[in-house]
Formats: structure tokens, sequence, C-alpha cells
């Protein structure tokens, strides 16, 4: 079983990685397969330094991992973290989803209980609420 400090700060690490949309397009190129440094920067209009630390805040977080072969650096998505935050989203997702069939449910049965007052009492109910 995981730290549950640690794997908070990766979820906190991750999400802050994925809150910039330049960092989020260079996760959807990478989903692709591997890119060089210079491929995943030339969409974007920004100086390479600047590019590099996108790429730094991604490695750091553990989203891609790079490996320089003489001048070339590649870049390659790690889908083990993505799939660490998509299960914490998932488990959430269950979270909410159970409260609105609960809240579902709860309309549904006032609605039931409305329709079987006498029409003169649910008028009356429904108007002093």
């Amino acid at each position: 079983m995981p730290n549950t400090a640690s794997a908070s700060a990766t979820l906190t690490d991750t999400f802050y990685a994925l809150a910039d949309p330049t960092r989020r397009a260079i996760v959807g190129a990478l989903g692709r397969g591997p890119e060089t440094v210079s491929a995943l920067a030339a969409p974007f209009e920004m100086a390479l330094p600047s590019f590099m630390k996108h790429l730094s805040v991604l490695e750091r977080c553990g989203l891609i991992r790079s490996d320089k072969l003489g001048r070339v650096r590649t870049c390659e998505l790690q889908p083990r973290v993505l799939g660490d935050a998509e299960q914490w989203l998932a488990r959430q997702r269950e979270i909410w989803e159970a409260r609105s069939d609960r809240m579902v449910r709860f309309v549904e049965q006032r609605h039931q209980e409305d329709q079987h007052r006498e029409p003169g009492k649910a008028r009356k109910a429904r108007n002093s609420r």
C-alpha cells in the first residue's frame, strides 16, 4: 500500500503539471509516441529555454522521461503516473455518482409521496415549502 502522503504529493505534482495548457499539449503529443525536444517545441511560439522549463516540470513529476543520445534529446510519456491520476479521478467520480444517485432516489421518493396525497393537500404541501 503506497504512503498516502507521498501518493498525495505525487497527485498534486501531476495535476499541477497538467494544469498548464502547454504541458497538456506536450503530454498529448507524446501520447502518439516518443518525440525529440525539437519536434515537440516546434508548434509553440516560445524560446527553447522556456519550453525546456515545461519539460522539466513534466519530468520532475514523472509524467515524461527524456534520454539524450549525442545532441538529440528524446522525450517519452510515462503512463503509470497518468494511470494513478486516472484512478484517483475514477474514485472521485464513483463518490459523486453515488451521491447523485441518492439524490435522484430522494427526489423520486418525494415525488411519489406527493402523487399519493390528496390533490388539494399535495398542492398545499408544495406551496408551504
